[in-house]
């Protein structure tokens, strides 16, 4: 029984962490890189990389924007999407699937979010700087459970989980942020578009439209809507995979029938001594089979299982490579003495640990959400430490908030440099409070 509970609850998310500890290393190799490129003699190459113009398009029709737009507004969108996915998947049926198991990781992640925009906002306030306020709010989960990786069997499951539904809350909080402080020039008309395809894919999957390339195309249709519309298209991955169905085709008991009818067809034709590949009674067993377990599988499943790798080893890295080179001119040390750096640092280094930590407690003293047993605030603390690698969408939302410019360069310090600290701080502190 232990076994099964293993294999069928635990496995599959202990796979998911050592996949994205891995992702975690890659992008701190492509960070490292980025950087030396940016501060070497090619530099020039670098950037102009970047700001190369690709056309979509024919003729008269043609929309054109550099490099670097389709990585941080089109790939992105597919990371957001599945970002959707997990969300979705856990307020369906995961850690955030009801209110009691959702507790600790919500508030948390609220303090995670809330305390490092205070300090930024104590830094920058009264300047035009405070529009990257949010910067300091986000959590990597791949860097993250690339430092828990680190420290082995000392790190609990139960931990595990409760940073990666922390994070994913911290996803949702980043994706309400964007779309209502960092939208521009908000256009009414595409925006009732916007929302006419939305509900088209909401109609779909009342309808149990299983069919994953029309939610596909209507998800390029409504990115293309809110791109117009002044809202972030990323947006578009998200409420995308809102629409996704989540439901199976058949139920269980159905599916165990199916299957179970199929199997002695197969084993039936077994007395004909033919190999499987010529003997069509039992090629049409498995085909049925086939089909059976293609009805039981949840398309968000489905799609988010298919999705990950190409998000973990691709778009990430892409989208950090082309984001954390920084040319660091008149010296390193003059841009600590800005605002917006000291701001970024102390948020992430300070404002999340801090945050997470109070409101967990407050939350368990209130005796609204349960601390994992076994674990202590200890090591709640230095979760709340490591969840402050911001990096992948601290960067994403310095873009959104800075543009370029010498504010997105020393916010690009800020981020790596509080990242690090973070990451560092907390893996001592949770080696300290953990025993193998």
């Amino acid at each position: 029984m232990k076994n099964n509970a293993y294999k069928y609850i635990l496995e599959p998310f202990i796979n998911f962490t050592r996949q994205e500890s891995f992702s975690g290393i890659l992008l701190l190799l492509l960070a490292a890189i980025a950087m030396f490129w940016a501060n070497s003699s090619y530099a020039d190459s670098y950037f102009a990389l970047w700001y190369s113009k690709i056309v979509i398009g024919f003729g008269e029709n043609q929309f054109s924007q550099n490099l670097h737009f389709w990585i941080n507004d089109g790939l992105m969108a597919i990371f957001f999407f599945l970002v959707g996915l997990e969300i979705k998947r856990e307020l369906i049926a995961g850690e955030l699937s009801s209110f009691r198991l959702a507790a600790l990781p919500l508030f948390g992640a609220i303090g995670g979010m809330l305390f490092p925009a205070l300090i930024f906002t104590f830094f920058n306030s009264g300047s035009y700087k405070i529009n990257g306020w949010a910067i300091p709010t986000a959590t990597d989960i791949a860097f993250s459970l690339g430092i828990l990786s680190l420290l082995g069997n000392r790190i609990s499951v139960k931990l595990k989980v409760f940073l990666v539904a922390l994070a994913i809350v911290d996803d949702m909080g980043a994706v309400i942020i964007i779309a209502i402080f960092y939208s521009k020039n908000v256009a009414v008309y595409w925006i009732v578009i916007s929302v006419l395809i939305f509900l088209i894919q909401i109609g779909a999957n009342l309808l149990r439209v299983r069919i994953i390339w029309i939610y596909v195309a209507l998800g390029i249709l409504l990115w293309i809507a809110l791109l117009n519309a002044g809202i972030h298209p990323t947006i578009a991955g998200v409420l995308t995979a809102a629409a996704v169905p989540a439901m199976t085709k058949i139920k269980r008991s159905e599916f165990l029938e199916e299957c179970r009818y199929h199997l002695n067809d197969f084993e039936e034709a077994s007395k004909f001594k033919t190999p499987i590949i010529v003997n069509k009674e039992q090629q049409e067993a498995l085909i049925s089979i086939e089909e059976a377990c293609e009805k039981v599988q949840a398309p968000l499943l489905s799609i988010e299982h298919k999705l990950h790798p190409w998000v973990t080893f691709l778009i990430m890295p892409i989208f950090a490579f082309s984001n954390a080179g920084v040319k660091l001119e008149g010296g390193i040390g003059n841009a600590f003495n800005d605002s917006i750096v000291l701001g970024i640092i102390l948020g992430l280094v300070i404002g999340k640990p801090l945050g997470i930590t109070m409101l967990a407690w407050f939350s368990v003293r209130l005796k609204i959400a349960d601390l994992p047993e076994g674990e202590s605030f200890m090591k709640i603390l230095g979760i709340g430490f490591v969840a402050g690698i911001g990096f992948t969408m601290s960067l994403f939302i310095a873009n959104l908030a800075f543009g370029d410019g010498h504010n997105l360069d020393i916010s690009k310090i800020g981020i790596l440099t509080g990242s690090l600290l973070s990451g560092i701080i907390g893996y001592f502190l949770l080696k300290s409070f953990s025993k193998v």
